[in-house]
C-alpha cells in the first residue's frame, strides 16, 4: 500500500511506542518522515532503520522557537510539509490533592501546549503546500476522567477541543484536523507508570475485545487520516479503546 506517496509528515516522540511505529508505517506506505524527540539515541535508530526516507530532528515541544527551526528544516530537507501528528506526551499518575502545581504544569506544557505550538507552526507552510492533515493523538482520558488524571485529563480534553476550533479555522485552507483518541495501549509511556504487562492485562482485558492495544494499531489509524482516504473527515474525534468507553457490564 502506497497510499502517502507524495506525503511529508511530521510526527512527534517518535523516538519509541506509537510514534515510532507511525514513523515506520508512514514511511512503508511512501511518506518522507520526519522524527522528532528529546530521545536522541533512539530517534536516530528509528530513522537509520527506516533509511534515507527518515530524518531525525531533537525537538522539545514546548519550546516554540525549537519548533520553528523543525519546521522551517523538515521544507528545506524533503519541499513541503504536508503531516503533522503530535504524539508527543507524558502521563502522570496523582490524586489531586497530592499533585502539585510543579505536576500538573509539566504535563500540561508537554501535552497541551506542545499540540497549540505545532498547529500553529505548521499552519502557515502547510497552506503554502495545498493543505495537509493534523492528527492530534489525545486520549479516551480526554473523552472520560480518570481517578488520578486530574492534569493528564485536563491535557487530553484541551487537546480534543483545541482540535475542534483548529478544524473550523483552518478548513478554508483545506487543512484537517482530527484526534485519535487511544485506549490502553502496550508503549513505554504507559509501562513508564509503573503498570507492567500483566497489570495492563487485568485492566484492558475487560473490555470487549478483551486485549490490550498495540502501538501499530494506533499507527494504522493515524496513517488513514494522514492519507487522501479521509478527505471529508475534520474536527472528529476516532477513537481506538477495544470497546472500552461503549458502556459498562453487569455480568461478573
Amino acid at each position: 500500500m502506497s497510499n502517502l506517496e507524495g506525503k511529508v509528515a511530521l510526527i512527534t516522540g517518535a523516538a519509541r511506542g506509537q510514534g515510532a511505529a507511525e514513523a515506520r508505517l508512514f514511511a512503508a506506505r511512501g511518506a518522507k518522515v520526519v522524527i522528532t524527540d528529546v530521545l536522541d539515541k533512539e530517534g536516530q535508530e528509528v530513522a537509520a532503520e527506516i533509511g534515507d526516507s527518515a530524518h531525525y530532528i531533537h525537538m522539545d515541544v514546548t519550546d516554540e522557537n525549537a519548533w520553528a527551526d523543525a519546521v522551517k528544516e523538515t521544507v528545506e530537507r524533503f519541499g513541503k510539509l504536508n503531516v503533522l501528528v503530535n504524539n508527543a506526551g507524558i502521563v502522570q499518575v496523582k490524586a489531586l490533592v497530592d499533585c502539585s502545581v510543579a505536576d500538573y504544569m509539566k504535563v500540561i506544557e508537554i501535552n497541551q501546549l506542545g499540540v497549540f505550538l505545532g498547529m500553529r507552526t505548521v499552519a502557515g507552510p502547510m497552506k503554502d503546500a495545498g493543505g495537509g492533515s493534523i492528527i492530534n493523538i489525545s486520549s479516551i482520558d480526554g473523552l472520560i476522567g480518570m481517578a488520578g488524571g486530574a492534569a493528564y485529563c485536563a491535557s487530553k480534553f484541551a487537546v480534543r477541543g483545541m482540535t475542534k476550533v483548529a478544524a473550523m479555522e483552518l478548513g478554508p485552507d483545506n487543512i484537517r484536523v482530527n484526534s485519535i483518541h487511544p485506549g490502553g495501549v502496550q508503549t513505554p509511556m504507559v509501562t513508564q507508570t509503573g503498570m507492567d504487562e500483566s497489570m495492563m492485562e487485568s485492566i484492558f482485558g475487560k473490555v470487549p475485545l478483551g486485549r490490550v492495544g498495540q502501538p501499530e494499531e494506533m499507527a494504522t489509524l493515524a496513517a488513514y487520516l494522514a492519507s487522501d482516504d479521509s478527505s471529508y473527515s475534520t474536527g472528529s474525534e476516532f477513537i481506538a479503546d477495544g470497546g472500552l468507553t461503549a458502556g459498562f457490564s453487569l455480568e461478573h
